[in-house]
């Protein structure tokens, strides 16, 4: 009965938290787009963290509440679950073309903020600090894309896409509703989906982490699947990879910096030695996939079958040396 209760709350939890970031992020883009804000900006800011946003509040939550291995395996495994699950199937149903500029500009800005998280966990501990450095990088980050998007004159296929995403008409008193809704929504949500995962984890007889990093990672992906799925159908190749590299950097710098200013974390030796190598090695596959010295580059069904099959054998071996550890 106790497991039922779990995967209810689980599985409400991960379907409110979708919707509730969604009509937060159409309300905060209307209302802010009525009240004279560029459309460039309100992509770049307010759509652009809109499919990290179920991330970030769940790892808060979770820091909050004093679950920070489900906090930090929520940040990591959808990072992994990002490259491996859903690039990997999108990628099997429409094989993608990646622009060279895309590769060479936003693959080292996340190898260095992979290696700069990396740096922060080696002592087990995510500090107050060490959140603040992340949310540091995060401003930073923010700050880049919107620099980068004026400086194209908004011809940037990334701005662009995220631009087309901004509501043109939405009443000011309907904005403020869906703000106000997914502002009350989405924490309310993270917290029935953390207390239901926390509970299947006692059940099951496995640490938080193991939940963070299956269950819980792979439902917050989900609106990142649905964006990957829509623009791959519209062949905005780029949007695709610029989405998943752009939700990656968000997760390490904003939802593992957020979690850690809330409430300092130490950290399971296995996130470390495991999860952030299984990170790490699906990002450089990626990169070795997708990399033409001459020319566009592209995933094809072969690549994107393999970073699948990756994706599932990390999984495998989390479940079983979860079940080992029992």
């Amino acid at each position: 009965m106790t497991l039922t209760i779990a995967l209810i709350q689980v599985a409400a939890g991960i379907v409110l938290l979708i919707w509730a970031a969604d009509r937060l992020v159409t309300g905060a883009s209307a209302l802010a787009r009525n009240l004279g804000v560029s459309t460039l900006i309100v992509g770049l800011t307010i759509v652009g963290f809109g499919t990290s946003a179920p991330e970030m509040i769940v790892s808060a939550i979770a820091s909050l509440q004093g679950n920070p291995s489900l906090a930090i395996g929520n940040a990591l495994g959808s990072n992994i679950a990002n490259i491996g699950l859903i690039l990997g199937l999108t990628a099997m149903i429409y094989p993608l073309r990646v622009e060279s500029a895309t590769i060479k500009r936003e693959v080292p800005v996340l190898a260095v903020i992979m290696v700069l998280t990396l740096i922060l966990m080696l002592n087990l501990h995510f500090s107050r600090f060490d959140g603040v450095i992340l949310l540091a990088g995060f401003g930073l980050l923010i700050g880049a894309m919107i620099l980068l998007g004026i400086r194209s004159g908004g011809r940037d296929p990334v701005a662009v896409a995220l631009t087309g995403e901004v509501p043109e008409k939405l009443p000011m008193r309907s904005a403020i509703l869906w703000t106000i809704v997914g502002l009350v929504l989405l924490p309310l949500s993270a917290q029935v989906l953390v207390k239901g995962a926390v509970t299947l984890a006692m059940v099951v007889g496995v640490s938080d982490a193991v939940i963070g990093l299956t269950v819980v990672a792979l439902g917050t992906s989900l609106p990142e699947l649905a964006a990957a799925a829509a623009s791959a159908y519209r062949r905005e190749d780029d949007l695709v990879i610029g989405n998943i590299l752009g939700s990656n950097m968000f997760n390490l710098l904003g939802v593992l910096g957020l979690a850690a200013v809330i409430q300092p974390m130490a950290i399971e030796p296995a996130l470390l030695h495991r999860d952030m190598l299984a990170m790490f090695a699906i990002s450089v596959l990626l990169l070795l996939l997708a990399w033409r010295r001459i020319g566009h580059g592209r995933i094809n069904r072969p690549a994107a079958a393999l970073l699948f099959a990756s994706y599932l054998g990390y999984q495998a071996l989390v479940v079983w040396q979860a079940l080992l550890a029992r």
